[in-house]
């Protein structure tokens, strides 16, 4: 069985940062490309960054400079540093695992950027 589980999510004050962890099991993360997408409230879900299988990141234009996607092949993980939180990242941020046509989901992590 699958399972993708985020942690990290947080309360955070504009400007602050947050540490995104998500967790494997039931498959090798460094096969497949991995993403973390988030959606806010009355909104469709949205690329925030993915990692192929052999490394190579790509980020959506709003986090750049921001965000640091890396991944830890032995503990079968993948991170998501945010740095220089704004309101506007306020989200469920969800893991996703992709390899052709299969793809998993994880539960999603509640960021809240607020003062």
């Amino acid at each position: 069985q699958v399972q993708l589980v985020e942690s990290g999510g947080d309360l955070v004050q504009p400007g602050g940062s947050l540490r995104l962890s998500c967790a494997a099991s039931g498959i090798i993360i460094h096969i497949y490309t991995m993403g973390w997408y988030r959606q806010a409230p009355g909104k469709q879900r949205e690329l925030v960054a993915t990692m192929t299988n052999s490394g190579t990141t790509t980020k959506a234009d709003s986090v750049k400079g921001r965000f640091t996607f890396s991944r830890d092949n032995p503990k079968n993980t993948v991170y998501l540093q945010m740095n220089n939180l704004k309101p506007e990242d306020t989200a469920v941020y969800y893991c996703n695992a992709q390899r052709g046509i299969v793809n998993y989901w994880g539960q999603g992590t509640q960021v809240t950027v607020s003062s």
